[in-house]
């Protein structure tokens, strides 16, 4: 069992007043009750941990509906510190081509290692690329990664197959055919996926982007994930050059190219989702159909602003994400619910994004994108993912008139207390419980210096 102590706040929801000077009780991977001055009654077999809360403000783990963990290997990178997207891309398909087991497995460790830091439970990553001569479970490793280090871990089996030479964008070297994608997907899913209602393994399908797959693959892959009941996932409506790409080759916008070839729906999320116009924000909301929100990233490649005011004024279910380190370039979720918080408000106004949206799209809505039902909120009976934040500290003087708000509007440095996941402490005093830190920064640097040397050998 695990006691938080005297809380000094606890965000119980989104869109709650939350509670001050309550304790919260862990048993086992659920919150048992969250009541003032609870004592807990030891056994031999049932040890508490107690930690002292009354500088702590507990929130809802925070939630990552999209990344890509092997680009923290590159990122920063000089030559594509100023490109667009489809230029970004070309080079650095490139670099990651060199890809193998050492660097998929490290990457993934550092990506959920900052994740946990920051306060984040529960994660997804889009891994799409699979070099030529890439021969190990991939999967495996990253499943390997997240138990290490206790991260809920819901990724997704990427996939591309149209190639430089078929009118896409990535080389041929690192695309599969359509029968080893839809082959390999199966796998993943009879091995890995586990739809229990507090899962630490879940498996997504997710082609890449129109760009980068067929109109069969998306189709076929749309039919696979929903006879085996896994979710979809897909980048989409990303830039304006998408959609000049899509309008040419296919003679209509991304979004109706996705319901065309069935990709659409409750079980259905896209990354990005900048330039959809208003019939089409209609279309999310009448067909349940998901956003994952990326701030930063759309900022650092200057793809635009989505419109998420209007998205939730919808009901659409809007989430946060971090996107691929290459194009953030950080896993910083807590520093994600600040940009999201920010930027809405450069688009449509002061008062376009509150505190309390920011908060709805980092827990309950990531939660439910990933299709948690009992995540996003600190209820008795909900999952046991929760993220504490010190705020006796200089970067919170003064703000402490509204602690929840606190956590939007202030702090420099976003690194949790603790991160709690499945009613185990991923994150203790401020360091990772399952890995040793220095050894993932040693091990990265290495990793991404074997990368750079092998696209620049080439």
């Amino acid at each position: 069992m695990i006691l938080l102590k005297d809380c000094f706040h606890i965000v119980t929801g989104w869109n709650e007043k939350g509670l001050s000077g309550y304790d919260i009780l862990i048993r086992g991977n659920r919150i048992d009750s969250i009541e003032r001055g609870i004592v807990v009654h030891e056994t031999r077999q049932d040890r508490t941990e107690t930690v002292d809360a009354r500088h702590l403000v507990a929130v809802p783990g925070l939630v990552n509906t999209h990344h890509h963990f092997y680009q923290t290997l590159t990122r920063n990178l000089p030559a594509v510190q100023n490109a667009a997207l489809f230029q970004w891309l070309k080079y650095l398909y490139n670099v990651w081509k060199g890809l193998d087991e050492e660097a998929v497995y490290v990457s993934s460790l550092l990506a959920m290692g900052e994740l946990l830091k920051t306060g984040c439970t529960l994660t997804t990553d889009h891994h799409y690329l699979y070099p030529q001569g890439f021969s190990s479970d991939l999967m495996g490793l990253q499943f390997e990664a997240a138990e290490k280090l206790g991260m809920r871990f819901s990724p997704c089996r990427g996939s591309m197959s149209l190639s430089q030479k078929d009118g896409g964008l990535p080389p041929d070297s690192v695309v599969q055919s359509e029968d080893e994608i839809l082959k390999d997907s199966e796998r993943v899913i009879a091995r890995y996926h586990d739809s229990g209602e507090l899962s630490m393994r879940r498996i997504l399908l997710a082609p890449c982007s129109p760009f980068s797959v067929t109109e069969d693959l998306m189709k076929e892959t749309a039919a696979l994930a929903r006879s085996h009941g896994v979710r979809l996932h897909t980048h989409l409506a990303e830039t304006v050059d998408e959609e000049n790409y899509c309008n040419k080759r296919y003679g209509k916008r991304p979004l109706a190219l996705a319901a065309d070839l069935d990709f659409i729906g409750p079980d259905t999320s896209y990354a990005h989702g900048v330039y959809f116009n208003d019939e089409e924000l209609d279309m999310l909301a009448d067909t349940g159909t998901s956003i994952a929100h990326c701030p930063s990233s759309n900022m650092r490649l200057g793809s635009g602003i989505a419109r998420v005011r209007r998205m939730l004024d919808r009901n659409i279910t809007v989430a946060l994400a971090v996107d691929g380190s290459a194009s953030n370039d950080t896993s910083d979720i807590r520093a994600e619910m600040r940009q999201a918080f920010l930027l809405g408000r450069v688009l449509y106004g002061p008062d376009a994004i509150t505190v309390s949206d920011a908060y709805l799209m980092a827990t309950q809505n990531g939660a439910r994108l990933l299709g948690y039902e009992k995540l996003g909120r600190i209820k008795e009976g909900y999952g046991a993912d929760i993220a504490l934040f010190d705020v006796h500290r200089l970067d919170y003087a003064g703000s402490l008139s509204d602690p929840r708000a606190a956590l939007v509007f202030c702090g420099s440095d976003h690194t949790a207390a603790y991160t709690i996941v499945n009613g185990r402490m991923a994150v203790k005093e401020g360091r990772l419980a399952g890995y040793d830190e220095e050894e993932i920064v040693e091990q990265a640097n290495h990793a991404a210096s074997r990368l750079l040397e092998k696209a620049e050998n080439d």
